[in-house]
């Protein structure tokens, strides 16, 4: 190189080469986010990877298959979605106010991430692999079931009906989480997720607790 030529500064810094971990997080991520928009069964390999500027082939050295993205992306889902549960539960004094805390996280959290009931909720998921399936019937029932145990105690203390249906109870919680979320998606966004979830879970609460102690709610 001759003498004095000026470097060239503009040359842009090479990107830093992700780990294995992390590129794995970010494919599920761009899986999600494509999922949220036109719903798992559009999204396909290409999609993901044209979306982050990959090859399909760099999408299936870090996943054999497209459905062990699906399973990564289900535990994505439910990894956060019980840190949201278990930190509202964490904040409430009482059982009743921890179900009504789980119930607004969860509506904030699906309101932050709209592709989770199409994924949880997944007729197309559901079909193509009994690992999926497995995986959200137990993603669901494992949430149904705290939903009961919180249920269970707050008739041990006297603050819900004794009469009360803990597993009934429990499903109601979560339809009425998926009826939300759908006239959210009917509405296209024009009713308010958070708003309307304020508005309905007083009318379940009146329906479960005791009479004797509506006071201390």
């Amino acid at each position: 190189m001759p003498k004095n030529t000026p470097i060239d500064s503009t040359e842009k810094p090479r990107k830093r080469r992700m780990g294995a971990e992390e590129r794995q997080e970010e494919i599920v991520q761009v899986a999600i986010d494509l999922a949220a928009k036109s719903g798992a069964e559009s999204v396909t390999t290409q999609d993901m990877a044209d979306a982050l500027g990959l090859t399909q082939g760099a999408i299936f050295r870090h996943f054999p298959t497209k459905d062990d993205i699906w399973l990564a992306a289900i535990n994505w889902v439910r990894r956060r979605l019980i840190s949201v549960v278990e930190a509202a539960a964490a904040r409430s004094e009482n059982p009743l106010e921890a179900l009504e805390g789980i119930f607004l996280a969860h509506i904030s959290f699906v309101a932050k991430h709209p592709a989770i009931p199409r994924l949880v909720f997944s007729d197309y998921l559901l079909r193509r692999d009994s690992r999926l399936k497995q995986l959200i019937q137990e993603t669901i029932t494992g949430y149904e079931s705290r939903i009961a145990g919180f249920l269970d105690q707050a008739k041990a203390a006297g603050l819900a009906r004794p009469d009360l249906d803990e597993g009934s109870a429990a499903t109601l919680f979560i339809g009425m989480i998926q009826g939300l979320v759908l006239q959210s998606n009917i509405f296209s966004g024009r009713r308010s997720l958070l708003d309307e979830a304020k508005k309905v879970f007083p009318i379940y609460l009146n329906g479960i607790r005791s009479r004797h102690n509506e006071d201390q709610v």
